[in-house]
């Protein structure tokens, strides 16, 4: 006869080292669905030997901001420089304020000063005119040395702006900038400067007025328009005097601009001397150029080859009656010998 259980009998459980045998394998289990995630998304990620090149998510940093779109493989670094690559090496020299300044006057000869000089190996110059001292002082004088050329310790720094002859704050700007500054200033016949000056202006505005026209508020009485800038740039003993309250004669050098046509390579000489170089530059750098009238360098700064200046250099004058030339000669005389009396050089334009 079976036996009846006793009262508050429970059906058996498992004894507990099945217990522990389940949990293991349930651990082994997730660790191996883990393994499997992971290595599938490194492969997926970084690419394998036969898995397809990818592209890891944009990096969320504030600094990488700017590389957000631009991912590169995951883990990757940056492609190496080819074989026996080397980083490019520093440009020598530095950018220095201008030693030399070549500051008038327009249609004088100014760009031809400044591209002979530059054949000069001690001489560094600036191509274009900043117009800093008349138009850009405002940017400062940061802005004025970042637009120079390198140089090294042994070369000069020049710069030219022919405006600035004529512009009454310039003297005082380059003094505060440099009282060391050495002043270059090309002059020319007043009366033939301001028919170069109107022809250059025609060429661009063929409808302007005269010469006449401009020259004169009264032509009958012979009364000279000075408000007119191609007649008063001439006016040079006038604008001398602003300079001469700033800088001695000793640091400004007058060069003649129809010298600097018959003798190049004499006026270059002296423009040398003045700058504390060696004369480098000599007849050997100049030749004639019978189209033009004017002398062309042989040897450029940049190149072997002989080069002349641009098309607006040498261009043939507009007719000008003679005696309207005759009245301005008249006009610029007394200006003219106080301006060679000042200098203590007279130039013959009478």
């Amino acid at each position: 006869m079976a036996r009846r259980a006793p009262s508050g009998w429970a059906p058996a459980v498992a004894p507990a080292p099945s217990r522990r045998l389940a949990g293991r394998v349930l651990v082994l289990f997730t660790l191996s669905l883990s393994c499997s995630y992971l290595c599938y998304s490194l492969l997926c990620c970084c690419g394998g030997p036969a898995a397809p090149r990818a592209r890891c998510p944009p990096a969320r940093a504030a600094a990488a901001k700017k590389l957000l779109q631009q991912s590169r493989p995951c883990g990757r670094p940056p492609p190496a420089p080819p074989a026996g690559s080397a980083p490019g090496p520093a440009r020598p020299g530095t950018k220095r304020l201008p030693r030399a300044i070549v500051v008038g006057v327009k249609k004088g000869g100014t760009r031809a000063v400044l591209e002979f000089i530059r054949v000069h190996p001690e001489v560094r110059a600036l191509g274009t005119e900043p117009h800093f001292f008349d138009r850009n002082y405002h940017r400062g004088l940061e802005w004025y040395r970042s637009l120079m050329p390198r140089t090294l310790d042994s070369q000069i720094t020049v710069e030219k702006t022919p405006s600035y002859f004529v512009t009454k704050e310039a003297p005082r700007r380059i003094f505060n900038m440099s009282r060391d500054t050495k002043l270059i200033v090309v002059v020319r016949n007043p009366v033939t400067r301001a028919i170069s000056d109107y022809t250059q202006t025609l060429s661009k505005k063929p409808d302007i007025p005269t010469f006449e026209g401009l020259t004169f508020r009264n032509r009958s009485l012979g009364l000279v328009d000075t408000s007119w800038n191609a007649i008063r740039i001439g006016m040079y003993a006038v604008h001398l005097e602003s300079w001469l309250q700033y800088f001695p004669l000793s640091q400004i050098h007058f060069v003649s601009g129809e010298k600097l046509i018959t003798d190049p390579a004499g006026e270059m000489g002296k423009v040398q001397d003045f700058l504390g170089i060696k004369r480098v530059i000599t007849d050997k750098h100049f030749y004639f150029n019978k189209t033009k009238g004017f002398p062309c360098l042989k040897k450029s700064e940049s190149s072997g080859l002989p080069r002349c200046l641009g098309k607006s250099k040498g261009r043939t004058h507009v007719q000008i009656d003679p005696e309207v030339i005759e009245q301005l000669r008249d006009f610029y005389r007394p200006y003219n010998i106080k301006f060679y009396e000042t200098v203590g050089q007279d130039f013959r334009w009478e």
